[in-house]
């Protein structure tokens, strides 16, 4: 397991069809996790009604009577990684009192066997041990007890549970196609071109770029950088800025290493910045995304109103005990892959759309505000689009916020979504869960005053009405966080995220300087306590957001203030910078869950740096950091679907599922993935993934939700940089 390369889904299936002979290490290579069960019962999982838990270091499931088939009752662990052509033994002691089925499969259609015998269990621990050869090669294996069928209810016991074999270890097999890492997207032409090559080699190395025809139009040598600590790749870097000769097809050549291809455009960026909004409308609750708007393809009906099987949003109750009331919550934007809203982050996402307008307006950009940007049905309304898209989740903001007259009026629930996890795949309007309110919390509360009081400040020139409802709403959400200032949402994961924050004076300052900006009401004031830190912002860190507000709003605040504000705005910005100089990948974010985000993100702090100096050496960073979300980076990966020659399209989703069924389709153009997550906190990941370089933690698979998912607040990012890109 020392091995750290990974390989794209594509390149690795073929590898795994392969028979290849055992190699020789001294220990079969572990396929399950947490076979002893040490660690609880994570990752696995029992039928909803075959409650399970762990007793006296065993996995016990409590088997109902009067069930028909074995598949009725089971336990089991999914995504398990199998070669094609290899053999695995299955290994478990187990207690019971009846006959199960023991099978290792696929866990979605066809389920394609490699073990399936039938045990009988006694009250005495038996060990067993069983043994089948692999047809197929999937990440998606599953290992199931099936305990269905019993005429009268048991208690099943399974302990040291082990299934080995394979030559490829876990965290093995890897790789990432050309040495040469470029830009798969392409470049301004006149802007800066870099590339990243992985050589070992301690001297400069030759290279040239190929126009499509294959003929030479550049040529240089490479700097050697040296080690990456965070790829663990020696790394060369090489600068073919000269070239501006616009084109397709272009590629970059090092000795034998040929790159993606690549192309030169005047506005690279033109059809990201739209695409990367259309995610919005595709992800719309409580409208049907129609095939007009979408394509075929990614057209469905309405999600969540009130039509069978959905419980529907117009209705929802709070969960059991929590109130007495029942809210109307329609619309917003679907979170991530699943089909909660939550209003912490979507406050976050929204607002990013709104800045998004505001520096397009306030440097007279007209293709960044107008109408007609987007395939929506507000399109040609005389609105700007991408205030269309973000009306759409303001207005189910202001339905989240408690009724008057009700406990804890004015505060916002934090979130609605599903009693348990849905399954993939599943679109909206299947969904059949229950849904329910969550308590209101004070985080949410005040991203629903930032955001209000930024829509009350835009929308006065488009809709005086609907600015003067976010304004009540964004000043009665103020009041009730100054009322319940420790109303923190708990770290419950049932159905849904929990976005969970137990410091909320950042969101108290991001509050009070949009209420400010918006109201001129000096008493805010005394509430900015929180500033931009080199930790940049997210949603739960949203301090640095209200110097973001100042430096956008500057004849709105006392000059000190403003002032303070831009220093700090350019300082984070030049760290930012020194960090992407260091890197053989440059990257200004860091690796963690959404890295790309923070990427993103960071991106956005520095292009504001730039918009307050004009310095070019910001807005390079900037394109650089585009660079390596679009390739650039140690996977030769383009995080961004439909944009790169090995771009990401398996995120994590359920109605974007078509590496589970075909029928479905993979998501649209300009959906970020998650990106690098050294923390693998799912399943896929931690099979495949052990052991590896924190640049390189990333599987484009469905189930690797923690490197994997998309986010509303990790594309309104992208849509941000991606705007500021194709805007000077």
């Amino acid at each position: 397991m020392t091995t750290t390369r990974r390989l794209s889904v594509t390149a690795l299936l073929p590898l795994l069809l392969i028979g290849l002979a055992p190699p020789a290490h001294a220990q079969p290579y572990q396929r399950v996790l947490n076979g002893s069960f040490d660690t609880g019962k994570t990752p696995w999982w029992s039928s909803g009604n075959t409650p399970s838990r762990v007793e006296a270091g065993r996995l016990c499931a409590d088997i109902p009577a009067g069930t028909t088939n074995p598949w009725d009752a089971m336990i089991g662990q999914n995504e398990i990684p199998v070669e094609a052509g290899q053999p695995y033994t299955l290994r478990f002691t187990a207690t019971g009192k009846a006959s199960i089925r023991i099978n290792l499969q696929l866990n979605a259609p066809p389920h394609t066997g490699t073990i399936n015998k039938q045990v009988t269990l006694t009250e005495t621990p038996q060990t067993f041990e069983f043994t089948g050869l692999s047809t197929v090669a999937s990440r998606h294996a599953q290992v199931s007890f099936q305990a269905g069928g019993a005429t009268q209810s048991y208690t099943l016991c399974v302990d040291d549970v082990s299934l080995t074999g394979g030559v490829i270890p876990p965290g093995g097999g890897w790789h990432y196609g050309s040495a040469v890492r470029v830009n798969q997207h392409g470049y301004q032409t006149d802007g800066p071109k870099q590339a990243s090559i992985v050589d070992t080699a301690t001297q400069s190395l030759p290279w040239q770029v190929n126009n499509a025809t294959g003929a030479v139009v550049a040529t240089g040598r490479t700097r050697v950088h040296g080690q990456d600590p965070a790829s663990r790749d020696h790394v060369h870097l090489a600068d073919f800025s000269q070239l501006r000769a616009r084109g397709t097809g272009y590629t970059l050549v090092v000795g034998k290493e040929v790159s993606e291809p690549f192309d030169l455009l005047d506005r690279p960026y033109e059809q990201l910045r739209r695409d990367a909004l259309q995610y919005f409308f595709h992800n719309r609750s409580g409208l049907p995304i129609e095939a007009q708007h979408v394509g075929a393809a990614h057209a469905r009906p309405a999600g969540h109103l009130d039509i069978a099987p959905n419980k529907g949003d117009t209705a929802v109750p709070c969960l059991p005990g929590g109130c007495a009331h029942a809210l109307d919550v329609r619309g917003g934007w679907y979170d991530a892959g699943d089909h909660g809203k939550y209003v912490v982050n979507g406050g976050l996402a929204v607002w990013q759309l709104l800045d998004l307008y505001e520096r397009a307006r306030d440097r007279w950009d007209l293709t960044g505000q107008r109408d007609g940007l987007l395939r929506i049905p507000e399109q040609r309304n005389g609105v700007p689009d991408v205030l269309d898209e973000a009306r759409w989740q303001l207005e189910f903001l202001l339905r989240m916020q408690v009724p008057a007259g009700a406990p804890l009026a004015g505060m916002a629930h934090h979130k609605i979504h599903d009693l348990a996890w849905t399954g993939h795949p599943l679109l909206p309007h299947l969904d059949p869960q229950p849904r329910y309110l969550h308590p209101p919390s004070t985080a949410a509360t005040l991203n629903l005053a930032a955001a209000g009081a930024r829509c009350a400040r835009i929308w006065t020139r488009w809709d005086r009405a609907f600015a003067q409802r976010c304004q009540a709403a964004a000043e009665t959400a103020w009041q009730a966080a100054l009322r319940h200032p420790d109303r923190f949402a708990p770290r419950e994961t049932a159905g849904g995220g929990p976005y969970d924050d137990t410091d909320v004076r950042d969101e108290f300052s991001w509050a009070a300087a949009e209420l400010h900006a918006t109201t001129g009401d000096p008493g805010y004031l005394r509430h900015l306590t929180s500033t931009l830190t080199p930790a940049g912002f997210s949603w739960k860190d949203t301090g640095g957001l209200a110097d973001l507000t100042i430096a956008r709003h500057p004849l709105r605040f006392p000059l000190d203030r403003v002032l303070a504000a831009r220093q700090r705005i350019r300082t984070v910005a030049d760290g930012y910078v020194r960090h992407q100089q260091t890197q053989g990948y440059p990257n200004p974010g860091e690796y963690v869950w959404g890295s790309t985000s923070s990427t993103a993100n960071n991106a956005m702090i520095i292009a504001t740096a730039y918009d307050l100096t004009g310095r070019p050496g910001y807005r390079d960073a900037v394109l650089a950091a585009m660079d390596y979300l679009l390739g650039r980076n140690a996977l030769n990966q383009s995080f961004v679907s439909g944009y790169g020659e090995r771009a990401s399209r398996n995120q994590h989703h359920r109605h974007w599922a078509n590496q589970l069924d075909p029928k479905l389709p993979n998501p649209p153009a300009g959906a970020l993935a998650g990106g690098p997550n050294p923390g693998l906190q799912d399943p896929v990941a931690q099979q495949n993934l052990p052991g590896c370089a924190p640049a390189k933690c990333y599987l484009d698979d469905i189930g690797s939700f923690s490197t994997n998912e998309v986010a509303i607040n990790w594309n309104s990012a992208l849509a941000w940089v991606a705007a500021f890109a194709d805007t000077r």
